[in-house]
């Protein structure tokens, strides 16, 4: 019998144990702090390394819940080149958006315009993966691109809202 009452109460505790861990996906949505979303965007165009620019401001505010936002239009410059910038794809993370520069029917550079950067994890993870697949999809001419290990939220929200721009720009 004390065997039995042994086991019984030794299997509830590790239950409890189990339970009771906060697993690294507990991140922003777990917690009462606000996220920041990286307004300083990241390019990538034919020829370049991998490579990511931080010079622009961040905003704090909790990312919005709602649907998925339309995207601008397209706008000509000097050099024949057409900007299209893709709608907001919403993640569990915070918001992400692309803008493609289009010259003659290709992709000539890949800007992202919003990423998750709310805590130290988002801006390595980003940091990481984002080039890639900006880089990528300057290759690959398409949304037909591999995802980032260890980055499948951005990824997603980077393919939703590089398919939207692909859309506008009718590539």
């Amino acid at each position: 019998m004390r065997r039995i009452a042994l086991f019984v109460l030794s299997t509830l505790s590790t239950l409890v144990l189990l339970l009771g861990y906060n697993t690294s996906t507990s991140g922003p949505l777990a917690t009462s702090a606000p996220t920041s979303i990286q307004s300083g965007p990241i390019t990538s165009s034919p020829g370049s390394t991998s490579g990511s620019t931080s010079s622009g401001s961040t905003s704090s505010g909790s990312p919005s819940t709602g649907g998925t936002s339309s995207g601008s239009g397209s706008g000509s410059n000097a050099t024949g080149s057409t900007e299209v910038t893709g709608s907001v794809a919403d993640t569990q993370w915070g918001p992400v958006q692309v803008r493609l520069t289009v010259t003659g029917g290709t992709i000539s550079k890949v800007t992202v315009l919003q990423y998750p950067s709310g805590n130290g994890k988002d801006q390595e993870i980003n940091d990481y993966a984002l080039p890639i697949l900006t880089q990528e999809t300057v290759d690959a001419q398409s949304a037909q691109i591999d995802m980032v290990s260890g980055a499948t939220v951005t990824s997603n929200g980077y393919l939703e809202s590089l398919q939207s721009a692909l859309d506008q720009a009718r590539l």
